[in-house]
């Protein structure tokens, strides 16, 4: 260390041994100084290098910019290091050239943080959430990448950190910067993108901190797809596989991120109610079995509006799906076996094979031998809908064969499925549906018989049965067959209490406002605003316009034969491994 060198300037190099010429920054993005702060001293000529006698090292006494040559291709890049910290002779730790674009100083992000002075603002900075348990090992290894990249203070651990405490300090931070005439803070606030990897849980949790937080010009996200369930990624284009996580494949998504557009999507608000019980089993849920995905899914205060006197109210939101009866009931037990036994769920190719086994033993395939009456959701909810705002609620008539309803906002579910497909032009028309727009403000309903029936979706044109598009839906559950159902959001599942007296359980799902999302090509999800994304009608297949006992004959002799026709072929898009 006796070489360390005390750099006295802004233009020249960090090593004595560097030939690189003086080079005259471009003016820099900077907080102005408070009045009462002595102005800076003039620059230095850039010969004016002082090397330190005291044998150790000399602290910076402010964070420099310095150009600096790394033998890459002789162009120039420029280097940040940290104030109060040495300065190591030798090659920097901080992103360079291109990584530049995504940079977001400390001062930006911490309050405490000293000012630095920054020559180019970021053209796309980030902030990324990651959820280290998902994935296995990789999304620790993602982290790790991720924070080589980047500054280590702009990659948070969803383990370690809540997105609602980082984005509320990070919001501000900003917003006082601002007020300041910063005007890098400014550009920042203008242009900032999040990313999120994990699962569709995890990603709807983050969606729903930046609704809540209601900022005035809220960040659009992009999903990095991270373990299982990962339909929020594959609908905007980013995939389903789990991603690589050495250095090129991060600069790859990061690239992907800058250039990707951004489109709305609908937001979705849930309210669950119960009447307080005098007795019996309806009491209010443990918030560890309820989706933290729902952000939570939280108990009212005594003061919201939403409250209501002798009941119990929650209220959380969702962005791709809601999901009641048999396939939330698998997803529970799936869940509930992992939460056991982790150790036996690293493998995707085993969960896929736990998955299918639960499935048999729920009775999902064979409900003709397993299925008894309380799970038929005719038999346990009334269901009406508000098809458009400001209309009047209606109530829908559910086959008796229908043992699980979705209620879809985007168009993957149960890994890359699109169970309300296309409708035809016909029965468009004379059942008032509409082609699925992820920003209509209307949502899909849909339901299915069995886990065959899911397997229609794998054909040509294939969906499930279309039962409604709403603006509203509410299920109402009064003493019925049953005393729990299973229900399920953005792939968390959980088991809800029904009432066994007089008791009233209501979950109402309405529209409310939309998120930012960034899209990759090619993006499943439709825009009524992005004439290019206006899909065209296909062709009807069975399971809508029909009477429902002649729907239910036709099915029965579908599936005798499904798979042998010569129509019937795997979609390219369908990854089968991901399929539950």
């Amino acid at each position: 260390m006796a070489n360390m060198q005390e750099i006295k300037t802004e233009s020249g190099c960090l090593t004595a041994s560097c030939s690189c010429p003086p080079r005259v920054l471009p003016s820099p993005l900077t907080r102005p100084l408070p009045p009462s702060h002595p102005p800076p001293p003039p620059p230095v000529d850039s010969s004016e290098i002082e090397i330190s006698s005291s044998g150790g090292p000399t602290p910076a006494r402010r964070r420099l910019k310095v150009p600096c040559r790394r033998n890459l291709r002789s162009q120039p890049r420029f280097c940040r290091m940290e104030g109060e910290a040495e300065i190591v002779v030798g090659s920097c730790s901080k992103p360079c050239g291109p990584l530049e674009e995504y940079h977001i100083p400390d001062y930006i992000l911490k309050p405490d943080a000293q000012q630095v002075i920054v020559d180019h603002a970021p053209r796309c900075p980030v902030v990324v959430f990651i959820n280290s348990r998902s994935g296995g090992q990789l999304g620790s290894s993602l982290i790790k990448t991720y924070r080589e990249l980047l500054n280590e203070a702009q990659v948070f651990d969803l383990s370690e950190e809540a997105p609602d405490k980082v984005l509320h300090r990070l919001y501000v931070n900003l917003e006082r910067l601002k007020m300041e005439g910063d005007i890098l803070a400014v550009q920042i606030w203008r242009t900032l993108r999040l990313i999120v990897a994990g699962g569709d849980g995890t990603a709807s949790w983050l969606l729903g901190v930046v609704s809540d937080l209601k900022l005035a010009h809220p960040p659009p996200v992009a999903t990095v797809p991270l373990g299982t369930g990962n339909n929020l990624p594959f609908s905007f284009g980013w995939g389903k596989k789990n991603p690589s996580t050495d250095q090129e494949a991060v600069k790859s998504f990061l690239g992907l991120v800058k250039h990707a557009k951004e489109i709305k999507i609908d937001s979705w608000h849930i309210i669950l109610r119960m009447r307080v019980p005098k007795e019996g089993p309806c009491d209010p849920i443990a918030p560890l079995e309820l989706p933290h995905s729902l952000h939570a899914f939280h108990r009212v205060s005594s003061g919201d509006s939403l409250n209501m006197e002798g009941y119990h109210t929650f209220r959380g939101g969702f962005w791709n799906y809601f999901s009641m009866g048999m396939d939330a009931e698998v997803s529970y037990a799936f869940h509930s076996e992992r939460k056991r036994n982790p150790e036996k769920f690293k493998n995707q190719l085993t969960n896929q094979g736990t998955y299918a086994k639960l499935g048999l033993k729920q009775g999902w395939f064979c409900a003709s031998l397993s299925q008894s009456s309380s799970r038929n959701l005719a038999q346990l909810a009334k269901v009406k809908v508000m098809k458009r705002p400001g209309s009047h609620w209606e109530e829908l008539q559910i086959h008796h064969s229908i043992r699980s309803i979705v209620c879809l906002n985007l168009p993957s579910f149960s890994g890359g499925l699109n169970p309300w497909g296309m409708p035809g032009t016909r029965r468009a028309a004379d059942r008032e549906f509409t082609a699925p727009f992820v920003d209509d403000g209307l949502i899909e309903v849909v339901g299915f018989r069995d886990a065959w029936h899911g397997l229609v979706l794998l054909a040509p044109n294939g969906h499930g049965t279309r039962i409604a598009q709403a603006h509203r839906i509410r299920f109402e559950f009064h003493k019925g067959v049953a005393d729990h159902t299973f229900m399920r959001v953005d792939g968390e599942p959980w088991k809800q209490p029904l009432p066994t007296d007089d008791d009233t359980v209501v979950v109402e799902i309405s529209h409310l406002g939309q998120v930012s999302m960034l899209a990759n090509e090619p993006c499943r999800s439709k825009s009524v605003s992005d004439p290019s994304s206006l899909p065209l009608p296909a062709q009807d297949s069975h399971g809508d316009g029909k009477d429902p006992a002649e729907e239910e004959d036709e099915w029965e002799d579908g599936r005798r034969k499904f798979g042998a026709a010569d129509t019937f072929r795997l979609p390219d898009e369908i990854d089968i491994a991901h399929l539950s």
